[in-house]
């Protein structure tokens, strides 16, 4: 290691994945990565990281990164690619109007970089169609928020989950998206005895914990909360005076769930769940005052999500649960800036500093701006914009930080729309992605994070600065630089002159306090006047933060004193339950999509780090027992998903907790990771009608079996050639190189996947055409260089043995072993990685439980094994829980 790295001071920084927004102490190592530790002092996580997070110092690479400009495939300056953005969007504009130009941004990017681009299009280039990833996973909390509260406000604070003696999760897998969280309410519970309930179709990691799991019928969240505000009506369990001094509408919301969901059975009914379950639910909220209500994607990623999340509202409003320490309604948001977005107007129907496009709020903004040509209404939402570019109706779009060709509903159908385009802009840190080849013209390369200085804002309103520690590589630019130097070139240079992101954020602060008289709740104006040295040093601070006004750990609406105009909360009298589209012949399953634990988003970043590979290694289908015996399904095959937009073959996990009737599929592996495993390609294209957001928990799917003659893997220190066309295959990084899982009709040539051997390497091989068997290990100085094994069944024991192994020497005992039995001899099979902070194997934990650990905590002292963010203990107790079965059987 570098001596002066090593003895550098490690960099304040904040987490670049999900909303929890978690403090990251790092330190370059001096050979490319840093060493990552969370920063203690942090609010949000007093020193924990998930696995992500723990991991981050492995995804630093420079090897896949965009380093320069490129206009159609060539390098280019950056003066000449900023010049062919300005006219491309110049011409477009003379030629179309503002309409036909976009913008589709990221809740990666740091606020100011989403401020810089919201400026240049609503405020100058005329246009709203300025939206981003976000309206994917958080939109209808937005929408729900403006609806009840009459602003996108979150009421309460991370230490209510704390305080709180019962929280309910209502489509949030918390233990796997949000570990460090769920950690704190894990401890609540052990110190206070708070209880969990956890309402998800799945039994998933969460639910497991928990001590009341409410698996309903994949929709059925509104009834569940219809059902239990007329059960608080009923029995006199509500806040009255809150009730009739600070809101409006019960009476209509309270008819319309009685509609619904008239009482205890109906609900039951109507969701699919135990009449008891309903009844113990229903009596722990009525009986505990202390109630945390948190959700996520499963409720948000509906078309009905809005209704959903209104639902949980008008049951908190109706307590007066709200607003008060252990209790309210808690949006958590998928990604590190998605409430950053939201505060400068990321959404197309936002401008910034919270406001919208009222006749009022626009001229406020404009004057601020000393803007050209304001925007006046809501633009084109996400799924909409992609809609009217495969129209043509708009013809330059901007893509920044982030793979619409992946993560937008009927993938295949966006991909294919983006050929379309006259002018396709992307700026991105990677050198290829799905989206890049779906036709990007100009390549602008962005900074990635390490590289980027900026503030984001986590899910409970924390404002947090995350700052560079490694330098800009090669030509690469941050956003913000890149649409200053576009604006320039249309004419608006002087609007767009900051030399710093503190300029920017400086600027973003004080419009949020401009004319705000406590009208509106994002007001940050005692931040506005912070010099470039407190701008660096700023420490993490919740919103508000009112110019006169001591800062403090903060909640709203205790005493009322909503954002609607009569500072009245409304209650939402939803509509009854609903699906956009019914399963029927020839799709008679629901696809659920969602995320795993050790992945995020389109494996951009986590792709790289090989100790998020060894978890799970590639994309899969979650099917029930009985849905899998009756189709010909079976456990570790393969099957394909079909849905009306487009199919993909996964590898088969039959879990018995699953529901029947309803599949899940994870959405991360794209193009360029997997051949087949395009998740998002398969979710249909309806939304919400409130807040635009896609339902991607409930389209119609069939689901077939598919056979391969052989399966097997390749391991290589240097990279693979091309698979054969009618290959299945998906790739995974290894600790010194790559992996490649593949199954087929016909055994591969081991030259043909593997290039590069050199006449002096040492091939070790085995061929048995009795068995269909063929087993390689190339040896380059005495190590490992690359592996080849085939055969009709799974490689698993051979893969995860020699994956570990990959640049290292062995043994002749362990390669006789390899070659004969396909599997280890010396008892150092370890299997994938089950604690992916401290790099804890399953035969570890398998070997620790076997000396006699009797629980998680015995475990963890012997391994260390779920320690750090906890998401793997759920995956520990299930081993537990196996070993003492086992026991117990008679021999």
């Amino acid at each position: 290691m570098n001596a002066h790295a090593a003895e550098a001071p490690a960099t304040r920084t904040t987490c670049p994945y999900c909303g929890v927004g978690c403090g990251v102490l790092a330190k370059p190592d001096g050979l490319g990565g840093a060493t990552i530790a969370g920063d203690p002092k942090h609010p949000s996580n007093f020193g924990r990281l998930c696995s992500k997070g723990s991991a981050l110092g492995e995804t630093l690479s420079l090897s896949a990164r965009l380093l320069h400009p490129e206009i159609d495939g060539r390098r280019a300056t950056w003066d000449e690619a900023l010049d062919a953005v300005g006219e491309g969007f110049r011409r477009t504009i003379a030629e179309h109007g503002p309409g036909a130009v976009a913008i589709y941004l990221s809740g990666q990017l740091l606020t100011e970089d989403y401020y810089a681009a919201n400026k240049l299009f609503k405020g100058f280039l005329g246009s709203a169609n300025v939206d981003t990833n976000s309206r994917l996973c958080m939109s209808s909390s937005v929408a729900g928020h403006k609806r009840a509260f009459g602003a996108d406000t979150v009421p309460g604070t991370y230490r209510d989950l704390e305080t709180a003696d019962v929280l309910v999760l209502v489509g949030s897998n918390a233990a796997w998206c949000h570990p460090v969280l769920y950690q704190r309410m894990l401890a609540a519970k052990v110190a206070r005895g708070s209880k969990i309930v956890t309402i998800d179709p799945r039994r998933t990691s969460t639910a497991e914990e928990s001590d009341l799991h409410l698996p309903l019928k994949a929709g059925t969240d509104t009834a569940l909360f219809c059902g239990l505000l007329v059960r608080l009506a009923e029995r006199g369990a509500m806040r009255a005076g809150f009730v009739a001094d600070f809101t409006e509408g019960f009476d209509a919301a309270l008819a319309r769930a009685k509609e619904i969901a008239p009482d205890a059975a109906a609900t039951a009914t109507a969701c699919g769940l135990a009449l008891a379950d309903v009844e113990a639910f229903f009596a722990l909220y009525e009986t505990t005052e202390r109630v945390v209500t948190l959700y996520s994607q499963g409720v948000n990623q509906s078309s009905q999500g809005t209704d959903k999340v209104n639902a949980i509202i008008n049951v908190h409003l109706a307590t007066g649960r709200i607003g008060r320490e252990g209790m309210g309604p808690f949006s958590l948001t998928g990604q590190p800036n998605a409430m950053g977005g939201r505060e400068v107007g990321g959404l197309a129907n936002q401008l910034a500093a919270h406001m919208g496009f009222e006749p009022e709020a626009v001229d406020r903004v404009g004057r601020f701006w000393n803007a050209a040509a304001m925007a006046k209404a809501d633009g084109l939402k996400a799924v909409d914009m992609f809609d009217a570019i495969e129209r043509g109706e708009i013809k330059a779009l901007w893509v920044i930080g982030t793979n619409p060709a992946v993560s937008l509903p009927r993938a295949d159908a966006a991909r294919r729309a983006l050929a379309k385009l006259d002018c396709f802009v992307v700026s991105e840190n990677v050198a290829s992605n799905d989206t890049l080849g779906a036709g990007a013209t100009i390549r602008l390369p962005a900074a990635a994070w390490g590289e980027k200085d900026g503030t984001i804002t986590n899910s409970e309103r924390r404002i947090s600065r995350q700052r560079a520690f490694l330098a800009l590589p090669g030509e690469v630019r941050p956003d913000w630089q890149a649409i200053a130097g576009v604006a320039a070139r249309l004419g608006f240079g002087e609007a767009f002159a900051w030399r710093s992101p503190g300029e920017i954020f400086r600027e973003h602060a004080a419009l949020s306090a401009f004319e705000n008289d406590g009208a509106r709740d994002f007001d940050i104006g005692a931040l506005a006047d912070l010099d470039t040295r407190d701008y660096d040093l700023l420490e993490p601070v919740q919103w508000p933060a009112r110019k006169g006004v001591g800062r403090a750990e903060s909640r709203f609406f205790a005493e009322g004193d909503f954002y609607t105009p009569d500072r009245r909360a409304r209650f939402v009298a939803v509509a009854p339950l609903a699906h956009a589209a019914e399963p029927t012949a020839p799709y008679p399953y629901r696809l659920n999509t969602g995320r795993i634990r050790d992945q995020w988003h389109t494996m951009t970043r986590t792709g790289l780090s090989p100790r998020l590979a060894s978890h799970i290694a590639e994309p899969f289908l979650e099917i029930s027992p009985e849905d899998a015996t009756r189709d010909g399904i079976v456990d570790g095959g393969f099957a394909r998903v079909s849905t009306e937009h487009g199919a993909a073959i996964l590898r088969v996990r039959v879990d018995p907790a699953a529901r029947p009737g309803t599949l899940f599929a994870p959405i991360h592996w794209n193009g360029e990771t997997a051949s087949h495993g395009r998740v998002g390609a398969l979710v249909h294209g309806f939304v919400d009608p409130f807040s635009g957001q896609p339902d991607a928990k409930a389209t119609p799917a069939a689901v077939s079996p598919v056979d391969y003659a052989i399966q097997g893997f390749a391991l290589s220190q240097e990279g693979f050639g091309a698979t054969p066309d009618n290959f299945w295959w998906a790739k995974a990084a290894a600790p010194k190189g790559f992996g490649l899982i593949f199954a087929g009709d016909a055994p591969p040539s081991l030259e043909g996947l593997i290039p590069g051997l050199e006449p002096t390497d040492e091939i070790v091989d085995l061929v048995d055409p009795a068995r269909g068997t063929y087993r390689a290990a190339i040896f380059r100085d005495g190590a490992l260089q690359a592996a080849l094994f085939v055969g009709p069944q799974r490689q698993e024991s051979a893969w995860t043995y020699l994956r570990a192994k990959l640049g290292e020497p062995l043994t002749t005992g362990q390669i006789r072993s390899l070659m004969l039995a396909g599997r280890a001899s010396d008892g150092a099979e370890t299997g994938p990685l089950v604690c992916a902070c401290h790099g804890v194997p399953k035969g570890v934990i398998e070997g620790a439980i076997l000396g006699g650990c009797a629980d998680a905590t015995a475990v963890g002292a012997a391994t260390k094994a779920g320690t750090n963010c906890g998401s793997c203990l759920p995956e520990i107790r299930r081993m537990l829980a196996a070993t003492r079965e086992r026991e117990a059987v008679p021999a």
